[in-house]
């Protein structure tokens, strides 16, 4: 599938003047990143992007930005059949024990498929949210690939270069 539009992420402050970078995913793995492997996790909504941020405890202190995204291959999880002939189903995506995974193997059967259709091309993936709190019209798109130029461009909206500037 193919993405135009505003994305929204919720960062911690301390890589709010990256907000491309996709450090901490790399640092840390993600549900559909391992550690290593840049991602950039984003959302269609600014309240589900509050969500993703703050899964645990009480609400941190958090800097929101928002994206204009035009994104050609986009992996679609909502679609039963395309997940099927990837060998995967919703309770592989849903599972919340990919960490502990992650931990004992070296790798989750999330970012196994996440590195296939990597390898495959794509730039990223559409899925639902997990987070607390979250119903199924609650979206993410996770990127492995972007740039500032199509077929996967994605920029910051930041018109009065608010990030920039020194505190």
């Amino acid at each position: 599938m193919r993405f135009q539009g505003v994305l929204y992420r919720a960062l911690n402050p301390v890589y709010a003047r990256e907000p491309l970078s996709g450090r901490g995913a790399a640092l840390y793995g993600g549900r559909f990143n391992r550690k290593g492997t840049v991602a950039l996790y984003t959302s269609l909504s600014i309240m589900t992007a509050l969500r993703e941020a703050n899964q645990v405890g009480s609400l941190q202190p958090t800097t929101l930005v928002s994206y204009d995204a035009q994104i050609e291959r986009i992996f679609d999880t909502r679609d039963d059949e395309a997940l099927r002939a990837e060998g995967v189903d919703v309770g592989v995506l849903d599972n919340p024990a990919w960490r502990d995974q992650m931990r004992t193997s070296g790798e989750a059967k999330t970012q196994t498929f996440a590195r296939r259709l990597i390898a495959s091309g794509y730039h990223g993936l559409l899925v639902r949210s997990f987070a607390p709190g979250a119903t199924r019209d609650d979206l993410n798109l996770v990127f492995w690939r972007w740039s500032d130029t199509t077929p996967c461009r994605l920029t910051v909206i930041d018109d009065e270069h608010r990030l920039s500037q020194q505190p």
